[in-house]
């Protein structure tokens, strides 16, 4: 499906009646970043706290368009994702990061060819510890994401199905 045939309005009215869990909308805190609004792919994860040592390890790896979500137990503290890690992104063929905590480099993050959704803008970087885990279930504001799992994101939210879904 390419980033421009989706809205996650039509998805969402497709599956109101879903009650098995395999379709999940994420509750409407995320801001925009990147230059793409509107984006699409195959997820995998992150698990951290104020450490973003495999985030970046993640972008540095080719994206194919898949969706990088990044569990960032929600701290305003630290930020998880600056304008070097955007343009890795976007150098690497990611589609997009969904950050559950702060970003920084607005407008650096602004120019990157891929979307950015997070939380809010922190200027304090993390510390790095190689802490973390990658590619394993993760609650995002209390939403389970998947690796494997397919996230649409536009305009009016972010939705996420299971990969069968």
């Amino acid at each position: 499906m390419t980033n421009d045939g989706f809205s996650t309005c039509d998805l969402c009215d497709l599956h109101k009646n879903d009650t098995s869990g395999a379709f999940r909308v994420l509750p409407p805190l995320f801001r925009d970043f990147g230059a793409r609004l509107k984006f699409a792919g195959a997820v995998s994860t992150v698990k951290c706290f104020e450490d973003n040592s495999l985030v970046k390890a993640a972008l540095d790896e080719p994206g194919r368009q898949r969706v990088l979500v990044v569990a960032g137990g929600a701290s305003l503290r630290r930020a998880l994702v600056g304008g070097n890690l955007g343009a890795a992104a976007a150098r690497n063929g990611w589609a997009g990061i969904v950050v559950d905590g702060c970003v920084r480099d607005a407008a650096e993050l602004a120019g990157c060819d891929t979307g950015i959704r997070a939380l809010g803008l922190m200027p304090l970087p993390t510390e790095k510890r190689n802490a973390g885990e990658r590619d394993v279930a993760v609650q995002v504001q209390g939403v389970w994401v998947r690796p494997g799992d397919r996230l649409y994101a536009d305009a009016d939210g972010i939705v996420v199905m299971n990969q069968l879904g």
